[in-house]
């Protein structure tokens, strides 16, 4: 079973079918006591850093993400979840701090030429890392759905091409991505590195 975490905000529909669709045993947890015996941990995310720490924080969750991580079993961090994942994010000015299981900030990336920020939209993927298990099978050239503006480039396993912005960490068994499942056409199915 893997376990989804429900703090109130989120993608939590988008990833719940995501994780559906390629035949995951899904349960929603809105508490420390509902993660049982789950062989994965998923916390999604759209939404502000601060907000999603809180609400973590207040259900009791953001101390059970914790824990759970420390047992090495897989845990996945989407978008604002990747964030959570670090000390600390820059998003909003934020003040609250993350799980801090990788070090350092999460940082709005710098404006270049051609570079739009928030960065939305289709992109296709890098895989820098081809050792990385968040990539198994999934191709360079891949497509994937981003709503950001906020990067951390340790660990990169993938960036989207342009602009060599990082899309994915992933040290140990804990992972994070800054794309986001997203319902779409058949042509862009066969493209996409999240298999929605």
């Amino acid at each position: 079973m893997i376990a989804l975490l429900d703090y109130g905000s989120g993608n939590l529909r988008s990833v719940h079918k995501s994780l559906l669709k390629v035949g995951a045993d899904v349960r929603l947890v809105q508490r420390p006591d509902e993660i049982g015996d789950a062989r994965g941990l998923v916390l999604p995310g759209v939404g502000a850093f601060d907000d999603c720490i809180n609400a973590l924080r207040k259900q009791e969750l953001l101390e059970a993400s914790r824990d759970f991580i420390k047992t090495g079993k897989p845990f996945l961090g989407i978008c604002v979840g990747y964030q959570a994942l670090f000390e600390r994010s820059e998003e909003f000015n934020s003040c609250a701090a993350g799980l801090g299981v990788f070090q350092g900030s999460v940082v709005r990336f710098t404006e270049k030429p051609g570079l739009k920020i928030p960065q939305i939209g289709w992109n296709q993927l890098e895989i820098v890392r081809t050792d990385c298990p968040l990539y198994r099978g999934i191709a360079s050239g891949s497509y994937v759905y981003f709503v950001h503006s906020f990067i951390r480039s340790r660990w990169m396993r993938a960036s989207w091409r342009r602009g060599r912005i990082t899309a994915a960490t992933s040290p140990r068994l804990s992972g994070a991505t800054m794309f986001t499942p997203r319902n779409f056409t058949r042509r862009k199915a066969r493209k996409s590195a999240c298999n929605c």
